[in-house]
């Protein structure tokens, strides 16, 4: 098993690392803090698995998550995270996951998650998969707009696109990266099916998303 670590805690990827070295059929192909990093990692290794935080300083896990899925359909993702935020495990479940799991959790029950997922399965922690359950069953007879897969964050991005800012002037005005943009822009075009930021831009306008 080929499989990348990303966590922007140094010690913390080397930590897990020098656990998962222990384990004669897995391999640690590499290591990354953030999500440009996350990305081009894994198209240049191509690993099988990535084990990946949900908080990394330039976006988030799923922001990585969708755009490695994109070139590497084939990957498996596992969040591993100290995120129990139900927002976070959604949305990383509708990037594409095949698991969300706690870093509270014992390390051998980590390795043996991550054979399951290599043989096809999923893996949520305990308490994970009883939130997922009743979101499922709460929202399955619903059917919702498509903007509402946007988080809070791509829905900032989106009322400032509509009033015509630039990459950079969005960055200013929400105090994170350019390049942070240019992954939720990226993310917004792939949920709502649009084409370029001018669509989007006509899509926010048409559905009174203005500020």
């Amino acid at each position: 098993m080929k499989l990348v670590i990303v966590d922007d805690h140094v010690l913390f990827r080397e930590g897990l690392a020098s656990i998962i070295r222990s384990e004669p059929d897995i391999e640690i192909a590499g290591m990354a803090g953030t999500v440009r990093e996350a990305v081009d990692l894994s198209n240049a290794v191509k690993p099988e698995i990535i084990l990946m935080d949900f908080s990394l300083p330039d976006g988030n896990g799923a922001d990585a998550t969708r755009l490695i899925l994109e070139k590497q359909p084939d990957c498996k993702i596992v969040f591993l995270t100290m995120s129990e935020e139900d927002d976070d495990l959604f949305e990383a479940v509708r990037s594409g996951a095949k698991g969300y799991l706690l870093k509270n959790m014992q390390p051998q029950k980590l390795v043996v998650a991550l054979r399951s997922v290599q043989k096809g399965e999923s893996a949520l922690s305990r308490s994970m998969t009883l939130r997922l359950m009743e979101e499922l069953t709460r929202t399955k007879k619903t059917e919702y707009p498509p903007e509402t897969t946007l988080t809070h964050r791509e829905m900032d991005v989106l009322r400032a696109l509509a009033s015509g800012l630039s990459n950079q002037e969005i960055a200013d005005r929400l105090v994170i990266s350019e390049n942070t943009v240019k992954y939720h822009v990226h993310s917004i075009l792939g949920k709502l099916g649009l084409k370029d930021r001018k669509e989007v831009a006509n899509y926010a306008r048409e559905h009174g998303f203005l500020p």
